[in-house]
This record gives C-alpha cells, sequence and structure tokens, in this order.
C-alpha cells in the first residue's frame, strides 16, 4: 500500500499524465482543423460569388477558437478518465488517456464524412433535423442512408482513415520527452515552481475555455460564430461537436417552448390584435371564428389538396424554363380557370412541419404536434378536416408512405379526417422505402373517389425524395434535354440530373392527376402546394426566395385570374382559409388562424421566415430582406411584420398546448 500512494503522489506520474492531455489537446485541435480545411475544400462549389480569400482566413481563425471549446471538452473528459485509471494504477492513466482519445478520432472521422452529404441535402451542417431520425421511421431513413448515400462505403472510409489517424496519433502520443519541472535543492523552491505552473494550467484552461479570451467578454460560441458573409463558410465554423451541441439546444428549446410561455393576458391582447375583435372574451376560439363572404351558391362535388414533396417554386420561375421539368404545372397554371401565387412559405423546414401546418392550421410554435398528447383528445377547430366537415364533405387523407410514419394516421383521424390510406392500401406498387410511386398513389385516389359522396382529399405524395429510385427513362425522362439546359459545369453531374428527372417526374404524374380528375369530376376544384423547398437547386447558393418558397396553385370550377390577388402572400397555415373562402357559401361559420389569402394577406409566416409579395427575411434576427420583386416600392414595415410573427406563433402555441380557454395554467 505505501509503494501504491509513493506511486500516486509521486509528481512526475501527474506531470506524465498532463504531458499527454495536452498533447492529445493539440492533436484534436489540429485534426478537426483539417477537417475543416478540407471541408471548405472539398465544398467549393458552395462558396458565394462575392466569397474572397479574407472571408475563407476569418472562417479558419473563428473555427480555431471554437474548436479549442470543443476540443478542450473532449481532452478534459479523456483526462477526468486517465486520472480514473491513474487512481487505479498509476502506469494506466496514460494508456486509458489514449483509448478515449482513439474513440474521439473515430466519432471525429464519421461526424466529417457524415457533414458532406448532410450539407448537400440541407445547406446546413447538423441541426436540430438529426433529433427529428428518432421519431421518424428508423428503417426507411436507414435504408435512405444505404441507397443513396453509400452508407457501407462511407462506413469502410471512415474505418480506414480512423485507423491510420489513431496510429499517428499514438506515434505521436509516444513521441518526445516530458519536459520536468527541475527539482530545486531546497523544498520551498520547489513548491513555488509547481505553483506558478499551476497558475499557469490555470489560465490555459481559462484560454481554452473562452475560445482563445480569458474571459466571459471575448467568449465566442455557436450563436455568434457566423460572422463571414458566407453561408458555407459560417458552417464551416461550426465543428461538428459544435453542430451536434447546437442541434441539441435548439431541439431542447423546441421540446420545452423556451420563450413562448405566455399570461392569459397576452394571449388575449395578441387574439384581439390579429383579428381586429375587441370582444373581452376568455375563449380564444370567439378570436378565430369567421364568416365566408361567399363566392359560389354551392361548394364543388369534390375538392383534392395535393401536397407534393419538395416541390419548390424557383422551377416555375421563367429564368428556369428551358429545364423543362415544371411544364406539367405550369399548363394548369395558365388554364383560365387557375390562379397561382408564388410568394408562399412552407410552415417548416420538414413534410411532417408543413403537413401539420395545413392539418391544424397552426404555425410551428416549437411543439412537437404529433406527439402531443393534447392533439389527441379532440380535434382542433381550425383543423381542415373539421371545416370541411361541416361543409358536407367526406375528408380522406391519401399517403403515398407507410400508416406509422410520425404517427400521421393516428393524428389525422384525431383531427377529423374519417378515412386513411397508406401504402398497404394499393395493392402491389412499386416505390422506394418511404412510399409507392406517385402514379399508383393518383389511381388509387381516382378510384377511391368515384361514388356520389361530397369528397376532400388531402394526397400527399413522397416519390421527390431520396433514395430516388423512380425508373427515370421508362417513364419518359429526356435527361439530355435537361442537361444541355445545365450551365457548362453542371452537365456532367449525374446526381443532379437524376433529381430533376424526380421533380419532372413528380410534376408529370401531378399534371396527369389533374387533367384525368378533371374528366371524371368536371365539378372540383385543385389546390396544389409543396410541402417545403430548401432541398434542390441549380445554383448552389441560392438566394432567399429561391431557396425556401413553395407555389400555391388553385384550379378548377369556379376559379379564375382574379381569385389570389397579386398583393398576397402566406403559408401553410393560410390554406384552410382560402379554401373556405374559395368554396364555402355565404355566411358559412370557419375557424383559422391564418387569414384567407382572397383578402389580399400580405404577410405570410413560419418557423423562422416571413414573405411579403415583394421580400423574403429572416425573423428576429439576420441579415435584411431579400427582395424578389424588383418593381417593388415600399420597404417591409420590419415592425408589423416582427409583431405578426410574435401573436401567430404565440397563439398557435397557445391553442395547440392548452386549449381555447385564456385562463392561467399550471405546469
Amino acid at each position: 500500500m505505501g509503494n501504491y500512494w509513493r506511486q500516486v503522489l509521486n509528481w512526475d506520474n501527474f506531470y506524465e499524465l498532463l504531458w499527454q492531455a495536452g498533447k492529445l489537446f493539440l492533436f484534436l485541435l489540429f485534426l478537426v482543423c483539417g477537417y475543416r480545411i478540407l471541408f471548405i475544400g472539398l465544398m467549393y462549389t458552395y462558396w458565394g460569388s462575392s466569397t474572397e480569400g479574407v472571408d475563407i482566413v476569418t472562417a479558419l481563425f473563428y473555427g480555431l477558437r471554437l474548436s479549442m471549446k470543443s476540443m478542450g471538452l473532449l481532452t478534459a473528459i479523456s483526462f477526468l478518465v486517465g486520472c480514473i485509471g491513474y487512481l487505479y494504477r498509476p502506469y494506466k492513466g496514460t494508456q486509458f488517456l489514449q483509448i478515449t482519445g482513439c474513440i474521439w478520432i473515430a466519432l471525429l472521422t464519421l461526424l466529417f464524412f457524415a457533414r458532406i452529404p448532410y450539407y448537400e441535402q440541407f445547406h446546413s451542417g447538423f441541426n436540430q433535423l438529426i433529433f427529428n431520425t428518432f421519431k421518424d421511421d428508423t428503417y426507411a431513413l436507414f435504408m435512405s442512408l444505404i441507397e443513396e448515400f453509400q452508407l457501407p462505403v462511407r462506413l469502410l472510409g471512415v474505418g480506414i482513415a480512423g485507423f491510420f489517424i489513431c496510429r499517428i496519433f499514438l506515434w505521436w502520443q509516444n513521441w518526445g520527452h516530458i519536459w520536468r519541472l527541475p527539482h530545486m535543492s531546497k523544498a520551498n523552491y520547489t513548491i513555488c515552481l509547481r505553483v506558478v505552473f499551476i497558475c499557469l494550467l490555470y489560465q490555459a484552461i481559462l484560454w481554452i475555455r473562452f475560445g482563445g479570451s480569458l474571459s466571459y467578454v471575448g467568449d465566442i460560441d455557436w450563436e455568434n460564430a457566423g460572422v463571414t458573409k458566407d453561408q458555407l463558410l459560417n458552417e464551416a465554423i461550426l465543428d461538428d461537436v459544435q453542430a451536434l451541441y447546437r442541434s441539441y439546444e435548439m431541439d431542447s428549446r423546441l421540446e420545452s417552448s423556451t420563450g413562448l410561455a405566455f399570461e392569459p393576458e397576452q394571449i388575449q391582447h395578441y387574439a384581439e390584435a390579429l383579428s381586429g375583435k375587441k370582444l373581452n372574451s376568455n375563449n380564444l376560439d370567439d378570436y378565430l371564428k369567421h364568416h365566408a363572404v361567399g363566392l359560389r351558391e354551392k361548394p364543388p362535388q369534390h375538392v383534392f389538396l395535393i401536397v407534393s414533396e419538395s416541390y419548390a417554386n424557383w422551377p416555375l420561375l421563367s429564368k428556369y424554363e428551358n429545364l423543362h421539368i415544371a411544364d406539367g404545372v405550369k399548363e394548369i397554371i395558365n388554364r383560365s380557370d387557375s390562379d397561382y401565387l408564388g410568394s408562399m412559405l412552407p410552415n417548416g423546414m420538414s413534410t411532417i412541419s408543413g403537413v401539420m401546418g395545413i392539418l391544424t392550421g397552426f404555425a410551428d410554435a416549437n411543439l412537437y404536434l404529433t406527439h402531443l398528447p393534447e392533439a389527441y383528445r379532440e380535434a382542433y377547430p381550425t383543423a381542415i378536416a373539421v371545416n370541411m366537415k361541416k361543409l358536407g364533405y367526406e375528408t380522406c387523407f391519401w399517403y403515398a408512405g407507410p400508416n406509422s410514419w410520425e404517427r400521421i394516421h393516428d393524428f389525422a383521424l384525431a383531427q377529423g379526417f374519417d378515412k386513411f390510406y397508406g401504402r398497404g392500401d394499393y395493392g402491389e406498387t412499386e416505390g422506394n422505402v418511404w412510399g409507392c410511386d406517385d402514379e399508383y398513389l393518383y389511381n388509387a385516389v381516382l378510384d377511391g373517389s368515384k361514388n356520389d359522396k361530397m369528397s376532400f382529399n388531402l394526397v400527399l405524395n413522397v416519390s421527390n425524395h431520396s433514395p430516388f429510385t423512380v425508373d427515370l427513362e421508362k417513364a419518359g425522362f429526356d435527361k439530355e434535354l435537361v442537361r444541355n439546359a445545365l450551365p457548362e459545369e453542371m452537365k456532367n453531374d449525374e446526381d443532379l440530373l437524376k433529381k430533376l428527372g424526380h421533380f419532372w417526374y413528380a410534376d408529370k404524374q401531378l399534371a396527369h392527376f389533374v387533367s384525368k380528375a378533371r374528366e371524371i369530376y368536371p365539378d372540383s376544384i385543385f389546390i396544389i402546394v409543396g410541402d417545403h423547398a430548401d432541398r434542390l437547386n441549380i445554383d448552389k447558393t441560392p438566394n432567399r426566395y429561391e431557396r425556401y418558397a413553395i407555389p400555391l396553385i388553385v384550379s378548377g370550377v369556379g376559379i379564375d385570374k382574379n381569385s389570389l390577388p397579386e398583393r398576397a402572400a402566406g403559408s401553410h397555415i393560410n390554406i384552410t382559409a382560402t379554401l373556405m373562402e374559395l368554396i364555402a357559401p355565404k355566411g358559412f361559420e370557419y375557424y383559422a388562424l391564418g387569414e384567407s389569402l382572397t383578402r389580399g394577406n400580405v404577410i405570410g409566416i413560419n418557423y423562422g421566415f416571413w414573405i411579403t409579395p415583394d421580400d423574403i427575411g429572416i425573423t428576429e434576427i439576420g441579415p435584411q430582406p431579400y427582395r424578389f420583386n424588383v418593381n417593388a416600392q415600399e420597404e417591409p414595415d420590419m415592425k408589423k411584420i416582427n409583431e405578426t410573427v410574435e401573436m401567430i406563433r404565440s397563439i398557435s402555441w397557445w391553442r395547440s398546448k392548452y386549449g381555447n380557454q385564456l385562463v392561467e395554467k399550471k405546469g
């Protein structure tokens, strides 16, 4: 026992552990900075047109500072593990530290290999969407990783790279001799040197903790690190540890509804301001009540609301007309009985967020509605199916994928749908792990609507979703036509051509369905909207409008070119009210939070953006709005916009979570 304690209390042994920890920190820091440089280099096609060398240097400098914190944390964990080993056997401490170091290297290498396809898909480093994986169809996600992103090959690459890097790391740890504090003849000198050493070590720890600063004044974190004008470089500043931490923080805020806990008096004030009603009522639903103007004598026999996977607005713009991937929907738009609005935003960055906005009429407000118990107790009065049933429609949800996805089957029925159909209801079909190809879905909808009942059909397709497995040649896709329309540097990008081909396929099948449905059910109206954008662009650095905007098309009996005012903008939460005003008789009572676009609503909002007929911007913080209407004269009223965003999201949060009574809530 005496020999054990002599080894434990031996400063030389402890210095050795500190020395190894310091070398581990430097190695990890060098590794992650190397990965950052490699990422920026490999993703050069995503640089902004105005990106300069000074921007890259700035990103590398801020990335170095931020990574000091990340790698400092990993080193601290390794050091603590080493201390445990040190207490077990003093000579085992460095071995434990080296083992954890190899683990960090393997994880950092894995994350680096994953970051590239993640950025290509989402134009972002790791964000809160990764937490949706645990709520999504994990099997489908796994198969997507294998089929589209070559998971086995990437894992093999991770294994090979990790093995060689770990060998270099172990050589590095065993190389060089430790600098030891000199032994003085007098004990007081030795004590003084050790005190100085401890003080310097403390300062070094502070310097690492605050990313190159000695206090919070100069601290840097993921929220203030985006200092360049280039989106890719701002994401590169965050190493993967910081990006995962950002993901965790954002998901935690969503789960806890941080910043959206309001007093009932405040919600009532917002409801009065938004609705223009001074009711002095504690029932929130009183402020959400509307009466239709009545544009027709009776509703149409059938209503088809098509929510099309990843159907962005940019392919409908004239600058991309030579691609010919959206000709089908363009033909629908050009009809005299159709109208189109291009200033629309999705409710969120994922399909489920968009669907929730349409189904419930509530904006994304930090609540995951399909997992919220309150959403299953009774249908919200703003739910689109509830309002359509009041008009006499049988409400049907047609989904190309499995019933289990995001609990969509249970949620749709809980929110007023009479029937739900998933992939298992369509017989033998072709498709991928997310669902059947669009043609099978649309054929099922056509067959299922052949009765005398008035029907409302919400159709959610999936073909334009990775892994992209449609047989495009069999479907008639002219790849060479599209190739010739691409910029020279993209003509040989087969992956891009495949994605554009799937957009073309979704567009073709949608237009074919509308054409057939018109023939079979002439007394029908069609609403077409994308579930989200931000997955595919020709431009690697698209402007904000081309990246996020989705189209809204209304077509059919009773529709004309004046159905949607030119000075209108909206999002998914405006669809219910718009539909009610288009089909409901005069005086019909319905409930909606979003205003009808037929009334010229000029602000659309979602989880983080707003849009008007002229501009699109980021809520609360961010760069200046992007003006997509070059003929616009007036500047956006930012005060009004931010107030509207705050009111809509706050009311959405309260009504979703607490119900219609504006009384004090506990817990």
